[in-house]
């Protein structure tokens, strides 16, 4: 009996020194258990907790001494999506012309493209590789698309440069058609010379037997108008005055004759004789000699 005893009153003296109660870790003041610790890392949000860990307020003792509080934060409106951007769409002018086409038109293109130094031949009136490549290097000079075609904005620039184009700068080559025979060229046999559109019928009581592109005097020795006739032919011709060939000549003023034109051939208008009529087809002229007889009536007008 007395050693129980003396086990209680050790016990009692152990709890004097160190002043505390020895207990299972996990029981409560109750002695029931306690679930373990749990710790959580800050910046977190425990399950079903309304208020981030290290981040809002407890009535705990030393955090701050309020009762607890949920931070609540109003979500931001939902911006709409920003608009896809349309995508360009860059569209052509509309062509006028093109390679392959031709008529006046094209020769209007021609002359103007000549007066702004881009094309040095023609005007032809075809839509030609030369006048797609003229058309490339005016387009390129000014910023627009290199296409060589003749749309309505490069037009347009053309036009604003140049001026309108007369009618020797449309035919400076030739191939302007014939205009409207005079009345005098009208009966008989006749070389009807058009000084205006630069042509030479030959006609037989009014029909038209054969037309070519001639070339007249320049303005210091110009060619004579009036009604003439044919008082000489010279096959082989070589001028007297200026020694140069006047092959399948056909004198019908004083000097001035009718004949082929190797220069005529080579630099077309760009030229002029010294007061005949040339002809730079030397096949068409070889068959109007041929025809032609001496006392033909020849009619120069305008």
């Amino acid at each position: 009996m007395r050693r129980p005893a003396v086990a209680v009153a050790a016990a009692v003296a152990l709890s004097g020194v160190y002043g505390c109660t020895v207990r299972d870790p996990g029981a409560g003041t109750d002695g029931r258990s306690r679930p373990p610790v749990r710790v959580e890392v800050p910046g977190t949000r425990s399950p079903g907790a309304g208020t981030p860990i290290g981040g809002g307020r407890t009535g705990a003792p030393g955090a701050g001494g309020g009762p607890s509080r949920t931070a609540t934060r109003t979500p931001a409106p939902a911006q709409p999506p920003a608009p896809a951007p349309k995508p360009t769409r860059t569209v052509s002018a509309p062509v006028l012309w093109s390679r392959g086409d031709s008529g006046r038109a094209v020769r209007a293109v021609q002359a103007r493209l000549r007066q702004v130094g881009w094309l040095s031949n023609g005007p032809t009136g075809t839509y030609d590789a030369a006048t797609e490549r003229a058309v490339q290097g005016f387009q390129g000079k000014r910023g627009l698309p290199r296409t060589g075609r003749t749309d309505t904005v490069t037009w347009q620039r053309l036009v604003a440069m140049t001026h309108e184009p007369g009618q020797w700068e449309l035919y400076l080559m030739g191939g302007q058609p014939a205009g409207a025979p005079d009345a005098r060229c009208l009966t008989g046999r006749v070389l009807c010379i058009d000084k205006t559109t630069r042509t030479l019928r030959w006609m037989i009581d009014g029909r038209t037997v054969s037309t070519m592109a001639v070339r007249f005097g320049t303005e210091e020795t110009p060619t004579r108008d009036g009604v003439f006739q044919v008082y000489w032919k010279s096959r082989d011709h070589v001028s007297t005055i200026y020694h140069t060939p006047m092959p399948y000549a056909m004198f019908f003023s004083g000097g001035q004759a009718v004949h082929y034109s190797s220069d005529f051939a080579a630099r077309g208008y760009a030229g002029g004789s010294h007061g005949c009529v040339n002809v730079r087809d030397e096949a068409a002229i070889a068959r109007l000699f041929a025809q032609v007889k001496e006392g033909d009536k020849v009619v120069v007008h305008r």
